[in-house]
């Protein structure tokens, strides 16, 4: 795999090429500098990743969000770097530019879509 590629899967036999993630843990509710971003290149352009959560935000609110539940584990791969989540979930928007999610069936989806869409304003708004 090479580094310009951002693979997702997810038990039992789920994937996805990714444009952009968010990864999103359970404990970030409590702790949001747990929120992890990633982008095919490596290079991180905060304002996409805040549309990436806002959208997603939105869409869950008004039953539009595609997501996916998974009780084990959801794995990224981005050349030999190499991320795994166990709970919580990871916001994705997919190669075709639609925005989706992989919740794991323990989270509260809405919980961990406002955790990440707060994170993402104040990232923009505060430079953090």
């Amino acid at each position: 795999m090479d580094s310009e590629s951002l693979r997702l899967s997810w038990a039992p036999d789920g994937t996805a090429d990714c444009d952009c993630l968010l990864i999103i843990p359970e404990r970030a509710v409590d702790e949001p500098g747990y929120i992890k971003a990633m982008h095919p290149s490596g290079t991180i352009n905060k304002h996409e990743f805040h549309a990436l959560a806002q959208t997603g935000y939105y869409q869950f609110q008004d039953d539009e969000l595609d997501y996916f539940e998974t009780a084990g584990q959801m794995m990224v791969e981005r050349g030999a770097e190499k991320e795994s989540l166990e709970d919580g979930m990871i916001l994705f928007r997919d190669v075709d530019g639609s925005i989706r999610a992989v919740v794991h069936q323990s989270a509260c989806t809405k919980k961990l879509l406002e955790t990440a869409n707060r994170f993402c304003t104040r990232w923009v708004r505060l430079d953090i």
